[in-house]
């Protein structure tokens, strides 16, 4: 008993020195659009993709739907030469000589790209993430979001004389101390164009206990740099060299009025001027701001199914302490579900909270979730 008491007291003495060890470093923002800055390593391979059980199949609609796999053959669409020489996946026009442009709200960008429908576009964005060094967790044409796993960032890492040794042999005993995920929502926009928005999820495996002897994982704030450089990366896959993309990131252009909340008759609504094309995205990515995951939507009923997102739990298991002492089950989804509905109205469109027979929530949850729209809307 004694021999094994020393046995697990070592390997967790030395399992605290690895992870402080790969806690260290500094990093600048200003150097991320460097090559070497972005090193992705998913932790493992994701479930089966299919509807949660407590959720509904959405109806598959045309313009979500990816073509088969034989289109890579030779049934993906042509791409354009632009005036400038490159060999566009957008189609070019008056507007946007590279078939393609950014767009921004508040330090919210996407991509709009010329021409193009999302079935057409959505064989590339899968070759993306998974050329990226990342596992797809959720890759649903239907619903037009795109969700990878939890990734490591192997560039976060310093590379010392003990990373070049050990860490070769023993990969998982040398760690970030961080994961990251992205999602990604593909909508069709007006004009035949097609809105692409990457969204950044982080957390942070910090120590806990008095001894220090254990962890867990908590939320970091999203790093909008950190989306640029994937958007940025997406539009060289496009086509566009490095400083294009950079260009069109520069000289984003700006989305439309902030939305105003009407807090009249007990229940809690947004009123935006937009029509409903553009409120439906801007929606979508504002509940990818906060901590509501979108699980599926219903663009022809104007629904986002949203629940609240505690991420930590997604990884606990996982990382350097929970490789070593902790046991693998299954994760499963919590939080209650909630109905977003984004409507028109005749001049713009309004956002509420509803309850399954459509009628607007008055509860203080819904009320909480009209408050962050409307925050991040702003």
């Amino acid at each position: 008993m004694k021999r094994s008491a020393f046995s697990i007291n070592a390997i967790r003495a030395a399992a605290l020195v690895l992870a402080i060890s790969s806690l260290a470093g500094c990093e600048s923002l200003n150097d991320w659009f460097s090559a070497d800055r972005v090193d992705y390593k998913a932790t493992g391979s994701a479930p089966p993709l299919k509807v949660p059980s407590d959720l509904n199949e959405a109806k598959v609609q045309p313009q979500y739907t990816a073509p088969p796999v034989s289109a890579a053959l030779g049934g993906a669409p042509a791409r354009n030469v632009t005036a400038a020489g490159n060999s566009s996946e957008g189609v070019p026009n008056a507007q946007d000589a590279l078939g393609m442009h950014i767009e921004r709200d508040g330090d919210r960008r996407w991509l709009v790209v010329d021409g193009r429908t999302p079935d057409q576009l959505w064989p590339q964005l899968e070759d993306f993430w998974k050329a990226n060094g990342f596992v797809l967790k959720s890759d649903v044409p239907a619903t037009g979001i795109m969700t990878t796993d939890w990734a490591e960032n192997r560039a976060n890492i310093p590379d010392d004389w003990f990373r070049r040794t050990i860490g070769h042999v023993i990969d998982f005993a040398y760690s970030s101390g961080t994961r990251d995920s992205f999602r990604t929502l593909v909508e069709r926009g007006p004009n035949g164009t097609t809105d692409i928005s990457i969204t950044h999820s982080a957390l942070e495996e910090v120590l806990t206990g008095q001894e220090k002897d254990s962890s867990r994982w908590v939320e970091r704030p999203r790093n909008p740099v950190l989306e640029a450089v994937f958007l940025s990366k997406l539009m060289e896959q496009f086509g566009l060299t490095e400083a294009q993309s950079k260009e069109l990131l520069a000289n984003a252009k700006p989305a439309s009025a902030p939305a105003t909340i009407d807090m009249s008759g007990g229940a809690t609504t947004l009123a935006l001027a937009d029509q409903f094309d553009v409120a439906w995205l801007r929606v979508g990515l504002a509940l990818d701001r906060t901590n509501f995951t979108v699980d599926n939507r219903d663009r022809e009923k104007g629904i986002y199914y949203v629940r609240y997102a505690d991420s930590a739990q997604e990884l606990k298991g996982d990382g350097l302490f929970g490789k070593l002492f902790y046991s693998s089950s299954p994760k499963q989804k919590s939080g209650k579900e909630f109905l977003v509905n984004v409507h028109a109205n005749g001049t713009g469109t309004d956002v509420s909270v509803v309850d399954a027979s459509g009628q607007v929530d008055t509860s203080s949850e819904a009320k909480n979730i009209i408050s962050l729209l409307h925050a991040q809307l702003n």
